[in-house]
This record gives structure tokens, C-alpha cells and sequence, in this order.
């Protein structure tokens, strides 16, 4: 053995000693939806808007500002934007709108950096390997956040749908997070309208964040959707509940929230009690068996 190479070894305490040990309390970067050394999934279909509620969090996260109205940074963070696919005069015009509208300070656009494809010589960093992952971790030293928009353009090495593909990106947010870091995945949803690939994308996962149509919308409408907590570890009461968001403005954008109608909860409710099995009502509404059985869980929380 090379006597220049440190021994490594696990660090073990009786529970006694750890429930005593003076450990730091986990707070927020955005509450109640992204802790302290959190990792956070937001996910949809193409072009529902992804881009836009994750730029919204990242200059809220870096003026202490809000998102929704109802999920606050309690303090500016400093930010690290991963943009993989916008073009970059697209996302210095979105950037810019939601600042307006936000009414962001200017000093606090110095807590936000980005990477972005156009500013770069090379293509962008595949976050699925060591060498990918190495380039971005130059420059997150002082960084609270980071957000990865998305996981299908920046992690390119393995299938989305392989478990054992996702475990080196798994591995090195999970160091991430030892280093103090939180971290937000922005994914794709797939057919069954859940997020796309293997499951284990969730496995460490402490917020995930659904966005979907509404069904009643319109192209015309641009940016509308429900915001649905699908997994929300630590978060209850009102703070789980849906609701609707659309974007609207031009060279200045704002966020018009209101609570969200769930006709789709209601119409599963109905064929549940006509008797159909929880198979048979998602596939008559045209959904997965786990978006099936998160609708029956809400409906038996209200009884």
C-alpha cells in the first residue's frame, strides 16, 4: 500500500453522543419549497414554461424576494444559473422582464451568475461525467443555489430511463449538498405526464414541482399552468395545495396567481365512486397509475 495515500474511514457516534452534537438547523433559500442544502426537481412538457418559473426563482433567491407570492427567500443567496439549451439574447430578455416586473435591485443581479451555450467556446459541460461536473465546480465557491435547466441537455452521458446511468450525477449532488450547496433540477415531463426516466431522478429529491395544463387552456395564453407539489417533504397545509400561475406582460412580466379549480379531481372522484378501480379512472382520464393514485390520496384527505 503507498504509505502517501490517506486511509479512509467512516465516522461512527453512539446516539447519544449524536443526539447532542451542536448541529446546524436547515432553514430555506426559498421557503417552504427549497431548504438549505436541498436538492429540487421542477418538471413539464415542452413549452410550458419551465424556463421562466426557474428564472423567477433564481432572481427572487438573489434579492430575498418572492415567488408566487407564496414561496419567499428569507435572505439573498448567491446563484448559479446552468443553461443548457436558450439561446443567450432569449434569456437576457426574459432575464430582464421578470427583473422589471420583480422590481429587483440592481446590486442583487451581483448574487445571480449564469452559463449559458452562446457565451461559451466549447459546448457545453456533460454533467453525467467527472470531467463535466469538474467545470462547472470551478465556479461555485461562494454559490448557495444551483439550478440546472435541464437535466435532458447538460447530463448526456448513459439513458434517462437507467437507473445506474443517473448514479454519478446523483453522487456528485449528493457532495454538492455535503459542501452546504442546494441544488434545482429542471426536467422533462414524460408521456405519462410524470417526469421523465427512472424513478431514482426523485430518490434524493426533496421538493418536486409539477407544472401542468390546465385544462381549459389555450395556446393563445402562453405561460399558464398549475403548480402541483408532488412530493413535498416537510410541507403541509395550505403550502401543499395547487394552484394557478400565468405569466402575463411583454417587455415587463408578472406572475397572476389564484387558487387552482381541479375539475379533474372531481371527475376521478366520481368514477371512483362509480366503481371504477384506480387503474380504470386514470386511464379513462388519460393518466398514469401514480398520477391516479396522488389524486385519490387528495380526495381522501378532504373526507
Amino acid at each position: 500500500m503507498n504509505a502517501n495515500v490517506p486511509t479512509r474511514e467512516m465516522v461512527v457516534v453512539d446516539m447519544e453522543t449524536f443526539l447532542t452534537m451542536p448541529l446546524p438547523e436547515r432553514g430555506y433559500i426559498l421557503e417552504p419549497v427549497v431548504p438549505t442544502q436541498g436538492i429540487v426537481m421542477l418538471y413539464a412538457v415542452r413549452g410550458i414554461g419551465k424556463t421562466y418559473v426557474a428564472s423567477t426563482i433564481a432572481l427572487a433567491v438573489a434579492s430575498g424576494g418572492d415567488v408566487f407570492g407564496c414561496w419567499r427567500a428569507p435572505a439573498p443567496k448567491n446563484v448559479m444559473y446552468v443553461d443548457g439549451e436558450m439561446p443567450g439574447h432569449a434569456m437576457q430578455t426574459r432575464f430582464a422582464a421578470l427583473a422589471t416586473g420583480m422590481a429587483v435591485p440592481p446590486w442583487a443581479l451581483n448574487n445571480l451568475k449564469i452559463i449559458t451555450p452562446d457565451l461559451q467556446q466549447w459546448p457545453m459541460p456533460d454533467l453525467a461525467t467527472r470531467a463535466g461536473q469538474s467545470l462547472i465546480e470551478a465556479h461555485l465557491d461562494d454559490i448557495d443555489l444551483i439550478i440546472l435547466d435541464n437535466l435532458t441537455t447538460l447530463c448526456r452521458t448513459g439513458r434517462e430511463n437507467e437507473r445506474d446511468s443517473w448514479q454519478a450525477v446523483q453522487e456528485w449532488l449528493l457532495n454538492l449538498r455535503r459542501r452546504g450547496k442546494s441544488m434545482m433540477l429542471v426536467h422533462h415531463a414524460g408521456k405519462s405526464g410524470d417526469q421523465r426516466g427512472t424513478s431514482a431522478h426523485e430518490d434524493v429529491v426533496d421538493t418536486v414541482i409539477a407544472l401542468r395544463r390546465p385544462k381549459d387552456y389555450k395556446m393563445a395564453e402562453g405561460a399558464r399552468f398549475v403548480v402541483e407539489l408532488t412530493k413535498a417533504r416537510g410541507i403541509i397545509g395550505d403550502n401543499a395545495e395547487p394552484f394557478e400561475a400565468h405569466l402575463q406582460g411583454e417587455d415587463v412580466l408578472l406572475w397572476d396567481v389564484h387558487v387552482a379549480e381541479n375539475p379533474e379531481l372531481e371527475r376521478f372522484g366520481t368514477l371512483l365512486d362509480e366503481g371504477k378501480s384506480i387503474r380504470q379512472a386514470s386511464a379513462e382520464l388519460g393518466l398514469s397509475k401514480s398520477a391516479g393514485q396522488r389524486l385519490k390520496n387528495k380526495i381522501q384527505k378532504t373526507k
